[in-house]
């Protein structure tokens, strides 16, 4: 999940035959401008509606970055954020935090690596036509792919290492 207070980005991951497989991906939007109740109660109720659709066993999020100018701006996500981890908590789903540097050096081997960077390793790594869009998509399918390299194939995690040495 890409936490957001007017865009929420999701991507849900499966693994089938041995094969990632990239079961849905989308966004789920406040609507109600102005009103931060009303987009936190879209956000949820939004949220809801994937975990009951798509049933995952885990939520992987992007923790918050907040730059010192600009301490407004990470209160507001932590709304946004709390209400995901709310709607896992209910759904009895564990969550699991990213750095955002974590998640970039995961898919790219860089911290620093550019979205137009990481979006071409989720198109590779999922084999996609296209770039992923709208960049919160993008986001959450990359926090989706750092979790299942770290969780779920952590061996080749040390093999993408070892061929960058």
């Amino acid at each position: 999940m890409d936490p957001g207070l007017n865009i929420t980005g999701y991507g849900v991951l499966e693994v089938s035959a041995g094969k990632l497989l990239l079961s849905e991906a989308g966004v789920i939007r406040g609507r109600s401008h102005g009103s931060l109740t009303g987009r936190l109660a879209e956000i949820y109720t939004g949220v809801r509606e994937v975990i009951a659709a798509l049933e995952p066993d885990v939520m992987a999020l992007e923790e918050l970055y907040s730059h010192y100018d600009r301490p407004r701006t990470a209160i507001l996500m932590g709304h946004a954020r709390g209400v995901l981890c709310l709607a896992a908590a209910l759904a009895d789903i564990p969550v699991v935090p990213y750095s955002a540097t974590q998640i970039k050096r995961i898919l790219t081997g860089s911290g620093r690596a550019p979205k137009s960077q990481v979006q071409r390793a989720i198109q590779y790594e999922l084999g996609l036509v296209q770039l992923p869009d709208p960049p919160d998509v993008a986001d959450a399918l990359a926090v989706a792919l750092c979790h299942y390299y770290l969780k779920e194939k952590p061996d080749a995690i040390q093999g993408m290492r070892r061929e960058k040495e």
